[in-house]
């Protein structure tokens, strides 16, 4: 053994070893779980606010600008990718995601506050979009500062397992969402909820609580120590001066990230979203079901389904990340039409099509799903699943075939999504690392993922074929399952603490 290598052994030993890993991923993922609530606590409540917020009269355009509006939110992802993670790569991992918490945590808060489109018009939707843009911009500089900030306190024989529970806190934020949105709706009526009745409106307090909860999550990273392998090449004088030109001007590092877009992480997102958001959208908007009703589906789908992302992050260890990933995408592209089909089988809504109508005047879109009447005829669908109490829904099989049907969607999200912040973390150097890995992740789900919804509702509408909108996460998901299988490496067992020597 090298005295090189003795001395990475005892740096180790200092800085990773005698740290409690556990409270690193905790503090870490407390706050990520935060972030995460606090971006999707907007799309869990789209079905219930988007009336209010921009010109009434037309709810199906009301939710698809809503949904619009949700998706900036995606789009400017990579742009906060950028910004953080050239501080990230430059100040350090812990500064710029505590940045991040604050700017996400206060957006989210000021959406408790604003008024609705009938109290100040159309000022509501503006103010909603910058919010947005907020939001979105804190949540591109968030991830890419846990993931890495994980990897880089633990061994790397065990990257996959440990950055596996940075990979719940997503779908944990959504899940926290949904939570909170169904306690709250159970302590007061329908209409106090929507803010219909007098008093606080109902569906405000989800966005209050993001302030306290900010709080928390405030306080413990304030206590966290920067990354150590940050802190060794930060005082060893090998940080990058410009890590933007570095990351996307040299080649070898350009290459790396068209593949890790196209090769994993497009495919990633489109699989994520389809398989949470818009299984989500699609029970509500297309099948009928009871806005309540789905909320409780999707959340026990969840919950069922969590502990399966640090399965595979930790077989990822094992047998390496990048046939998981493959075949997560491969089981999304072949089954998403049969689960959608019976889906709609389960539901009972019996929707066979939705019909589309422009308004001549102002050329606005409305979308009604349709049914056969007693006569043949097609008819709007009638609204299924509506239950009094989670215990009366939970009691039905109609409910649990549901359940299991997101479950099986959901699955395939934690076979693409466990391993990959270890994977992505190991594939660029760390004097790039947060800048570099944190664009095709925030492309990949930010765009490509966050668009889904948007685009999934919008083709359903100009087609009135309910299935079409599954096409675009099929095709992006086929064109990662082959660009991946193709140019992606393996990147298991590599050994990240080696560069602090270099």
């Amino acid at each position: 053994m090298t005295e090189t290598t003795q001395d990475l052994g005892a740096f180790y030993n200092d800085h990773v070893s005698k740290k409690k890993i556990w409270q690193v991923i905790g503090a870490s993922a407390v706050g990520t779980m935060i972030e995460w609530y606090d971006f999707y606590i907007f799309g869990s409540l789209a079905g219930i606010i988007a009336p209010l917020f921009y010109p009434p009269g037309n709810d199906t355009f009301a939710y698809i600008a809503y949904l619009a509006t949700f998706a900036v939110g995606f789009v400017v992802r990579p742009f906060g990718a950028l910004f953080f993670g050239r501080i990230g790569d430059i100040v350090g991992r812990k500064y710029a995601f505590l940045v991040t918490l604050l700017i996400m945590g206060g957006a989210t808060a000021v959406i408790g506050f604003l008024p609705t489109y009938s109290q100040i018009g159309i000022a509501a939707p503006i103010i909603l979009l910058l919010i947005r843009v907020l939001q979105g911009l804190a949540l591109g500089g968030e991830y890419g500062g846990a993931a890495v900030y994980v990897a880089e306190h633990v061994p790397d024989n065990r990257r996959g397992f440990y950055t596996s529970f940075i990979q719940i806190t997503a779908t944990l934020g959504l899940f926290l969402s949904l939570a909170v949105i169904l306690m709250v709706q159970n302590t007061m009526s329908p209409d106090q909820f929507a803010g219909k009745a007098d008093g606080i409106s109902g569906w405000r307090i989800p966005f209050l609580i993001s302030i306290f909860l900010v709080g928390i999550s405030l306080y413990i990273r304030l206590r966290m120590k920067e990354s150590p392998i940050f802190e060794q090449i930060k005082s060893s004088g090998m940080t990058s001066a410009n890590p933007l030109i570095e990351a996307f001007t040299k080649w070898e590092n350009l290459k790396i990230v068209l593949i890790s877009l196209f090769g994993a992480t497009a495919g990633q997102g489109v699989v994520w979203y389809t398989g949470q958001f818009y299984a989500l959208f699609y029970l509500q908007k297309i099948l009928n079901v009871d806005s309540t009703s789905s909320n409780y589906i999707i959340a026990v789908a969840l919950l069922l389904a969590m502990p399966f992302f640090v399965v595979f992050g930790a077989l990822s260890d094992r047998i390496g990340r990048k046939w998981i990933i493959m075949a997560g995408c491969l089981l999304a592209l072949i089954t998403y039409i049969p689960i959608y089909h019976a889906m709609q089988s389960a539901a009972g809504s019996n929707v066979e099509t939705a019909s589309s109508q422009r308004n001549p005047a102002t050329g606005e879109v409305s979308l009604t799903p349709q049914s056969r009447d007693a006569a043949g005829n097609l008819a709007p669908a009638a609204k299924v699943l509506v239950y009094s109490s989670f215990g009366n829904l939970i009691s039905t099989s109609t409910a649990w075939k549901l359940i299991g049907l997101v479950f099986i969607q959901v699955l395939w999200v934690t076979m693409v999504y466990g391993p990959i912040a270890a994977y992505l973390v190991e594939a660029f150097p760390a004097r790039i690392r947060y800048t570099a890995l944190s664009l095709p992740y925030h492309i990949g789900n930010g765009v490509f993922g966050g668009l889904l919804p948007l685009i999934g509702v919008s083709i359903i509408a100009q087609t009135g074929n309910i299935y079409a909108g599954l096409y675009y996460p099929m095709i992006i998901a086929g064109i990662t399952l082959v660009v991946g299988s193709i140019f992606l490496k393996e990147t298991r067992g590599r050994k990240i603490w080696d560069e602090v020597r270099r």
